[in-house]
């Protein structure tokens, strides 16, 4: 960023109250430890187990990794404000933070819109889902993601990089995000603004798109089963993404689709601290509590692990 006189930002965070900050802290540590610790036993049992070794199990890896990455982006550096009462980021670490946050974030995005496709193809074209979804297709969705993500992202993120900064350094936010950083700037933001807007639209209008025409299609083939069985399973392999595509697109819409205003900063702050610390966290837990093959690769790997370990103590006896 081309700055002259500012080399450090101040994030304001969510609140001054030091009681509040405390309750903040081992909330925010108990969410973050819970949502690393529930996105890596997914992708452990993804790898592990040969049951998960499928497409939709492939995505769901890919996607708590994303999770991991976008909530490690924004929350442990809160973390280390609360604690430490260190509210000062660097020019070059604000950078880095907003990059890869609204990175992570629009890849989700996508690769969210793909599981929709995904489970379209499984529901609709279930005798051509293995050649239709094979593991070159898979990884290929998965770049596409990436690089969707990367492509929409960079426009917008090299005009901030040109931002000046004169007297104001006072971020509005608990985390680097691109309107706080544009309304402190003292240089023109009415192309990066409208920039910014027509990317959020582009993305939002492209994967909810998808992800709509997905979903009627799966509604319109699952109400043609002739019997309620099939209808329930078929509606149970749909469920827990259509609840994390709830949480993402309901989230996104509060945040972006509302009119902006002093008095909605705040609930915008609230609503990005449950999006990058809450729903990164419940996501692996509705993915294993809705999905009997989860928690049947987790219950074999729990049994293998105590197994291993009573070999061991039989060897040491």
């Amino acid at each position: 960023m081309r700055n002259h006189t500012i080399t450090t930002f101040l994030l304001l965070g969510l609140t001054d109250d030091p009681q509040l900050k405390a309750v903040l802290f081992i909330f925010l540590c108990l969410t973050y430890m819970l949502s690393i610790t529930g996105n890596l036993t997914i992708i452990s049992l993804t790898i592990m187990d040969p049951q998960l070794k499928t497409p939709m199990y492939y995505f769901l890896q890919n996607f708590s990794f994303l999770e991991i990455a976008f909530t490690s982006a924004c929350i442990p550096r809160y973390l280390y404000s609360l604690s430490t009462g260190d509210n000062t980021i660097t020019y070059n670490n604000c950078a880095i933070q907003l990059c890869f946050a609204d990175l992570f974030g629009v890849t989700e995005f996508f690769l969210l819109a793909t599981m929709s496709y995904d489970r379209y193809v499984a529901i609709c074209k279930p005798l051509h889902y293995v050649t239709i979804m094979n593991i070159r297709v898979c990884r290929r969705l998965v770049l596409c993601c990436w690089a969707a993500g990367l492509l929409i992202i960079f426009p917008p993120f090299t005009l901030i990089l040109h931002l000046k900064f004169c007297d104001s350094k006072v971020i509005d936010h608990f985390a680097c995000d691109a309107y706080p950083l544009l309304k402190i700037s003292c240089s023109q933001t009415w192309l990066i603004e409208h920039m910014l807007i027509v990317c959020a639209v582009l993305i939002f209008v492209m994967t909810l798109l998808c992800v709509v025409l997905s979903y009627i299609c799966i509604i319109r083939t699952i109400l043609q089963f002739p019997s309620a069985k099939q209808k329930k399973k078929a509606f149970s392999t749909c469920s827990s993404h259509m609840i994390v595509i709830s949480i993402t697109y309901g989230s996104c819409i509060f945040i972006y689709v509302k009119p902006s205003s002093k008095d909605s900063m705040a609930s915008n702050k609230a609503v990005s601290i449950l999006t990058t610390s809450i729903a990164p966290m419940l996501n692996p837990f509705i993915y294993s509590l809705r999905n009997k093959q989860v928690k049947q690769a987790f219950s074999n790997t729990i049994k293998r692990i105590s197994l291993l370990l009573r070999k061991k103590g039989n060897s040491h006896l």
